[in-house]
């Protein structure tokens, strides 16, 4: 359950910096009134969060790999 929800707020973040790449728009920000307002800095937060939970899905995968385990 985790997981998944951290990979949720992921893509949520990805898709916000993917908006900020291409048309210098944060929606975050757009959404939430503004990049100094503490609702936004906690999504932002979430999101790195969320990033680093995510690496450990990486080596957890690959561990499952090696020892041939069946999810």
């Amino acid at each position: 359950m985790l997981d998944r929800l951290a990979l949720i707020i992921l893509i949520i973040g990805g898709i916000n910096w993917g908006s900020v790449g291409l048309f210098n728009f944060d929606l975050v920000s757009f959404i939430f009134g503004g990049s100094n307002q503490i609702i936004t800095r906690i999504i932002f937060m979430l999101v790195g969060i969320s990033a680093l939970w995510c690496v450990s899905l990486l080596f957890r995968a690959r561990e499952r790999f090696i020892t041939g385990e069946q999810h």
